[in-house]
C-alpha cells in the first residue's frame, strides 16, 4: 500500500503512527509556512524552512528507542536556547551539512529507520495569506487565528506568498503511484488547505489513479473553522482546488462526552458534526461519506484513532486489489 499524506500539525503525526502498522511506504508531505514558535525562529535566523512539522513527522515514522524520541521533543527551558527543540536544532545541522532539504531529509529518514519519508511541501520560502470576509488580509500563520478571534471575522480563503510554490518532483512521482491519497488531519486552512495551493498539486491529485480520502477534524478550531461541520470543511478544500477531488471523507459520528470536551469548549472549540443532511449534499456531490467511532481519548487529549483509520485504509486497498 502506497500512501500520500498532505497535512501538518499534531493531526498528521497522530495519524502517521497508525498508518505505519500497515505500510512501509508513506510519502508524508508537510506544510512549510509555519513562522511561529521556535520553527519560526530557526526560520528567520537561518533561511530555512519551518523543522517543527517535519520533526514531528519524522518521530511518527521513525523506528527508534523511546529515550531517543524524547530527546528530539525536548525543549531547552533556559537561556539561549529557550523554547527551541533539540529535534528543529537537528534538522537544522543536516540541513548546514548537507546543503540542501532533500539531501538531508533522505539522511536523517536513514538514520531513524523511517517508514517511508518526509517531504516539505515545497522547498520555496512561503508565507500562509489570509483573506477574510470583511475584506481584511493577514499575512503570516501565527498571526491569522488570533486576528480573526479577535476581529469576529471568518476566512473567506486562503493562498501562498509567492503564489507560484513549486512542489518537489519526488512529490509527484509519489503522487502518480500512490494506491491512496490522504488529505488531514490537520488544521484546515493552515495545516491541510496550504499543501494543495502548491502548484498543480490539485491537477496531480486528481489524475492520479489514487482514491482519495479526507480526515476531517474531531472538533472545531477557534479563529479558523468556528461552528463548522463536516460539510463546511470539505466545500472549503473544494474551494480551493475542485469540486472532483475528494472520493471519500473519514468523519467520526460518536459523540464526545461533555466532560471530554470541556477543556475544548473552554477555548471555545466544539466537536465537528455529521448528520444525515450532510451526508445527502456529499453524496450528491459524489463523496461518499465513512463514518464510524473514530475518537481515541489520551490523557485528556481528544485524537483520532489512528489505528482504526489506518486498519481501513489498508482494507479499503486489499479489497481493491482482489476485485
Amino acid at each position: 500500500m502506497k500512501i500520500v499524506v498532505f497535512g501538518g500539525g499534531t493531526g498528521l503525526s497522530i495519524l502517521l503512527r497508525g498508518l505505519k502498522k500497515y505500510t512501509g511506504d508513506i510519502s508524508a508531505v508537510v506544510t512549510v509556512a509555519d513562522n511561529g514558535g521556535g520553527s519560526g525562529v530557526l526560520r528567520e535566523d537561518l533561511g530555512m524552512l519551518p523543522p517543527g512539522d517535519m520533526r514531528n513527522c519524522i518521530i511518527a515514522l521513525s523506528d527508534i528507542e523511546p529515550t531517543m524520541v524524547r530527546l528530539m521533543q525536548h525543549r531547552f527551558k533556559d537561556g539561549y536556547l529557550k523554547g527551541q527543540s533539540f529535534g528543529n536544532l537537528l534538522i537544522a545541522a543536516m540541513y548546514e551539512i548537507f546543503g540542501d532539504y532533500e539531501h538531508a531529509l533522505k539522511e536523517i529518514g536513514s538514520i531513524f529507520r523511517l517508514s517511508g519519508k518526509v517531504l516539505p511541501m515545497t522547498l520555496q520560502d512561503a508565507q500562509l495569506k489570509a483573506y477574510l470576509d470583511d475584506g481584511e488580509c493577514i499575512l503570516g500563520e501565527k498571526d491569522i487565528p488570533e486576528f480573526v478571534n479577535k476581529s469576529g471575522c471568518k476566512i473567506d480563503r486562503v493562498s501562498l506568498v509567492p503564489d507560484m510554490c513549486m512542489p518537489l518532483e519526488e512529490t509527484v512521482r509519489d503522487l502518480n503511484e500512490a494506491d491512496i491519497i490522504v488529505l488531514g488531519p490537520g488544521s484546515l486552512y493552515t495545516s491541510v488547505i496550504p499543501n494543495i495551493l502548491v502548484y498543480n498539486i490539485p491537477k496531480l491529485i486528481f489524475e492520479s489513479k489514487a482514491t482519495v480520502f479526507y480526515i476531517c477534524n474531531l472538533m472545531t478550531q477557534p479563529g479558523e473553522t468556528d461552528n463548522y461541520n463536516v460539510y463546511d470543511h470539505v466545500n472549503a478544500i473544494i474551494k480551493h482546488s475542485s469540486r472532483y477531488l475528494i472520493d471519500y471523507v473519514i468523519v467520526n459520528d460518536e459523540l464526545i462526552s461533555e466532560s471530554q470536551i470541556q477543556n475544548y469548549k473552554f477555548k471555545g472549540a466544539k466537536q465537528v458534526v455529521i448528520d444525515e443532511e450532510q451526508i445527502k449534499k456529499l453524496e450528491e456531490m459524489n463523496i461518499k461519506v465513512i463514518s464510524s467511532n473514530f475518537v481515541e481519548i489520551r490523557k485528556n487529549y481528544i485524537r483520532h484513532n489512528s489505528d482504526k483509520i489506518g486498519q481501513l485504509l489498508f482494507n479499503y486497498v486489499k479489497d481493491k486489489n482482489k476485485a
